[in-house]
């Protein structure tokens, strides 16, 4: 069978268009980014392949800027500074209230260790099913990397639970050396919590409670992270002192600051919380009226 050019030509240039769809849609090798672009990248799906794409802005948050957070920063610091110099260091959970400088503290970590090589990749849990090959992308390079998960929580039966179980410990193939994983949640056991999870604790007769196989289940991941950091809500004066450091840091001076308590906890109040998410709102609000 014999075709003419033309007909020929049109056929080829369907294969290839075919060919092209299928290249979208077929499961592609995660392939590594230009390293030297930023200090952080963004693990993002597309279609059936994934993609490390560089972070352009990244926060310029600095350990100086967090405060009444002190015995919390004093462990991330200690555990990210062993990590950076090559020594034994662990996975981290950072769990607690809202607003109180959890994701802000990994940040202000990444731009304290950025220049002694440490890199930060935020994943979502949606994608943490791909974290398997994020591990083997970065595990003969000489930085060394942090894999962020923030606001961390699964559902029954996500698939990202597992496999980050497995990455954490458990799993025939484990992180190398030069990766960890901090995740921040409000929640310590990442999982939803029932009421009627409780009627499967096993009382004994000397007087011992162990909880059953579900409860089990669901402290397990947690248990996986090494160190586990924890935050509370903030008093008045801890948030007062927040909403003043913060407005130092937009160059508002001592007199306006002390001018500035009484609005900062009428906003606070009309927020419901106290927060250090909220102060930061409040200073920047403030700041901004009062340079208007």
């Amino acid at each position: 069978m014999s075709f003419a050019p033309d007909t020929l030509l049109q056929l080829i240039q369907r294969a290839d268009a075919l060919l092209t769809r299928l290249e979208a849609v077929l499961p592609q090798p995660l392939v590594a980014p230009d390293w030297s672009a930023s200090i952080a990248f963004r693990y993002r799906r597309r279609g059936a392949s994934g993609q490390l794409l560089p972070v352009r802005h990244v926060a310029q948050v600095r350990l100086s800027e967090l405060v009444e957070v002190e015995p919390q920063k004093e462990r991330l610091l200690r555990n990210t500074a062993q990590f950076v110099a090559g020594h034994a260091a662990n996975n981290v959970l950072l769990t607690g209230a809202r607003g109180t400088g959890k994701s802000s503290l990994i940040k202000a970590c990444l731009n304290e260790f950025s220049d002694r090589g440490l890199r930060l990749i935020e994943v979502d849990k949606a994608d943490l099913v791909d974290l398997p090959d994020i591990v083997d992308l970065v595990a003969e390079r000489p930085e060394r990397f942090v894999v962020f998960c923030d606001d961390l929580s699964f559902d029954e039966g996500e698939p990202g639970y597992k496999a980050l179980k497995s990455i954490l410990d458990g799993s025939v193939s484990q992180a190398s050396d030069n990766l960890l994983i901090y995740a921040t949640s409000n929640r310590r056991h990442l999982l939803p919590e029932y009421m009627k999870e409780n009627l499967t604790y096993q009382h004994t007769d000397d007087g011992e409670v162990h909880p059953g196989e579900v409860i089990e289940e669901k402290i397990s991941l947690s248990e996986r992270f090494g160190l586990w950091v924890s935050f509370y809500p903030f008093s008045q004066d801890e948030y007062l002192a927040i909403v003043a450091q913060w407005l130092r840091g937009f160059g508002v001076g001592e007199d306006e600051i002390a001018a500035a308590r009484q609005p900062s906890l009428v906003w606070a109040l009309e927020r419901g919380s106290r927060s250090g998410r909220v102060a930061f709102q409040f200073a920047k609000d403030y700041a901004g009226r009062h340079a208007a």
